[in-house]
């Protein structure tokens, strides 16, 4: 098993770790603070040091059950089993993508209601994907989420009983992936205070911890992608 630094810490940037494994496959650590590919995030990338040596990592990814495989750039050396790494994540590109993630939830809570069915993002791009039978105003919807933004309100993880989904569907927004189940918890995100909340949903992902640290953000484009899919596409400004 990994430990998911980043579950707890969104801000940290480093940590040290023991390698349990390493081959051209994957390293596997004891604990890291480089997220793993799921749920439309793409993975971190970095570096991994130790005592003689440094590999760059270019993805981090999910491996068999509750392992986090370090991909190693190709041909580059391994640390050896055992070892101790200093773990070091490419900033600049995580922190983008923690200002998009809160960016896509925020869109959520401007389109209040409506269902996600599918999405993606990226430290440039992102877009999700929403079951409505017409497209909403583009310059009304930046003018809301831009607003939300401004708000400055506060971005935490809280971890509650798994059973919440059953008392609580609605909290998934998804309609085509569904929180994991089987723990007995469950990790929500929450935008906004308990007295004013803007929004509320199962994420396994990493986030800024106020609104404002995301910056103004443009929509780009409203497609159609199909007869209830309308796809809402936007960048950082």
């Amino acid at each position: 098993m990994t430990s998911r630094l980043f579950l707890e810490d969104w801000a940290a940037q480093t940590m040290t770790a023991t390698v349990l494994a390493a081959d051209s496959t994957g390293i596997v650590l004891n604990q890291t603070v480089f997220y793993a590919r799921s749920g439309g995030q793409p993975g971190d990338c970095g570096t991994l040091a130790w005592d003689g040596g440094e590999v760059a990592i270019t993805e981090a990814t999910k491996g068999e059950g509750e392992i986090i495989l370090h991909l190693p750039a190709e041909a580059a050396a391994l640390p050896p089993v055992g070892s101790m790494v200093t773990g070091t994540i490419e900033w600049t590109r995580r922190h983008r993508l923690m200002r998009m993630h809160t960016t896509l939830h925020l869109l959520c809570a401007a389109l209040p209601g409506v269902s996600v069915t599918g999405g993606q993002i990226g430290a440039d791009k992102s877009r999700l994907d929403f079951d409505m039978a017409e497209p909403p105003a583009r310059e009304a919807l930046e003018a809301r989420l831009n607003a939300l933004i401004a708000g400055d309100h506060p971005v935490r993880a809280q971890w509650v009983e798994e059973s919440l989904l059953d008392t609580n569907p609605s909290l998934v927004r998804t309609l085509s992936v569904k929180p994991p189940r089987g723990t007995g918890r469950l990790r929500l995100v929450q935008i906004g205070t308990d007295d004013a909340l803007i929004d509320l949903q199962p994420c396994g992902g990493t986030h800024v911890a106020r609104t404002s640290e995301i910056g103004a953000v443009r929509i780009t484009k409203i497609e159609n992608k199909g007869r209830q899919n309308r796809r809402i596409a936007l960048e950082l400004a």
